[in-house]
């Protein structure tokens, strides 16, 4: 047999690898930055430590743009990034969700484009080609999202998002166990850095 039935993978390159291919199946020109960057996001929402998370609360994202739009500088720019990407993660794994909701899908996808067009236009903004690249293909990352969480199964009742979190917060060998079942070997160190 020779081969592992297993391999590891860090969150990182299992997004890596899905927004890769589900970036080539939709015939989707991405430049490796915005790719990059996209995977970084996919990975701030499965950290646990709040601030990573970029405020995945109930606070009604129109408020959030008007909070940004009242301050200015680093600050300004850091509200207007966290308000595209949870509209932006939202609109990719949650579209569904939406519908239910007062607000659909339109909302946060205006939101999330305003937010990252008005980034790609600061001059002091490092990444502005790819907040760009993110505002004007805005709709299509939706997509490339939407099928990362389908793959993933991520909008069943199995989140892996949820599953991973709750691992790194217990170490429970039942998670371990299931995320391996959805093809991610889960990495004791980081449970014992986290705990410590």
């Amino acid at each position: 047999m020779g081969g592992s039935l297993f391999r590891e993978a860090t969150p990182a390159l299992y997004f890596k690898e899905l927004i890769e291919s589900a970036v080539v199946r939709q015939k989707l020109e991405v430049s490796e930055l915005t790719s990059y960057y996209l995977v970084n996001l996919l990975c701030g929402f499965v950290r646990v430590e709040q601030g990573v998370r970029g405020g995945l609360d109930d606070e009604p994202l129109a408020m959030r743009l008007a909070q940004a739009l009242d301050t200015g500088g680093r600050e300004q720019r850091a509200r207007l990034r966290s308000l595209g990407d949870v509209s932006l993660f939202i609109s990719g794994f949650f579209s569904d969700s939406l519908s239910r909701k007062t607000v659909d899908l339109d909302y946060y996808v205006s939101m999330g484009e305003y937010a990252y067009a008005s980034l790609s236009r600061s001059e002091e903004e490092m990444l502005g080609d790819v907040f760009g690249e993110l505002a004007a293909k805005f709709c299509s990352f939706v997509d490339v999202l939407g099928e990362v969480s389908e793959r993933s199964a991520l909008t069943s009742n199995a989140d892996l998002l949820r599953l991973y979190e709750r691992w790194l917060r217990t170490g429970s060998r039942r998670d371990s166990q299931r995320l391996a079942e959805k093809g991610i070997v889960a990495n004791p160190g980081a449970v014992s850095r986290l705990i410590n």
